[in-house]
């Protein structure tokens, strides 16, 4: 009975910390996105071409995005 009690609450611990990673996830998905079309819609306004602006802004909004998983602050 025991040996079942414990390891039911190892399930239910596996399972939040499953469901806590995809809403992280989720979340830095989204960071992304908004950079990447902020930086993209900045870039074309400079009159940059698609290709570099698509370069350039995956560069850094991929910086930004690796620093925030680490929690390093970028200048």
């Amino acid at each position: 009975m025991a040996n079942k009690l414990v390891a039911a609450f190892l399930v239910c611990i596996v399972v939040a910390a499953a469901l806590n990673i995809r809403t992280a996830e989720a979340a830095i998905d989204e960071k992304f996105k908004s950079c990447f079309n902020t930086c993209e819609s900045e870039c074309k306004a400079e009159g940059n071409g698609s290709t570099t602006c698509e370069i350039r802004c995956d560069n850094e909004c991929s910086a930004k995005e690796i620093a925030d998983k680490l929690n390093i602050k970028l200048p």
